[in-house]
């Protein structure tokens, strides 16, 4: 499967963040058609109990790569992506992979 990574970094203020990501982002991204499968990750820190480099994760998986550029490109993939702007303060990275299984 194609897997589309969003990294968010450490917001400027986390209640802020997770009011917005719940009740207009998350809604938002639902409206993209071609998603197989969602994965949201809330991280905790590391296992020494640090600070984690990153706040959140989001895995979006794909049937294909044809699938993910054209769910996308969409207006409503489009639109969500456009919307990162309104809230990830702390930055995001977006990492494009394929899955592997043993």
């Amino acid at each position: 499967m194609q897997k589309l990574t969003v990294l968010y970094g450490h917001p400027t203020d986390s209640q802020t963040f997770e009011k917005y990501y719940n009740e207009k982002h998350l809604p938002l991204a639902a409206t993209m058609e071609g998603v197989a499968k969602l994965e949201l990750t809330k991280f905790l820190g590391t296992p020494d109990g640090q600070k984690g480099d990153y706040y959140r994760m989001a895995e979006l998986y794909f049937n294909s790569v044809e699938q993910m550029q054209e769910t996308m490109s969409s207006p409503e993939g489009q639109a969500t992506v456009d919307d990162l702007a309104n809230f990830a303060t702390g930055g995001v990275n977006v990492l494009v992979g394929v899955t592997e299984t043993e």
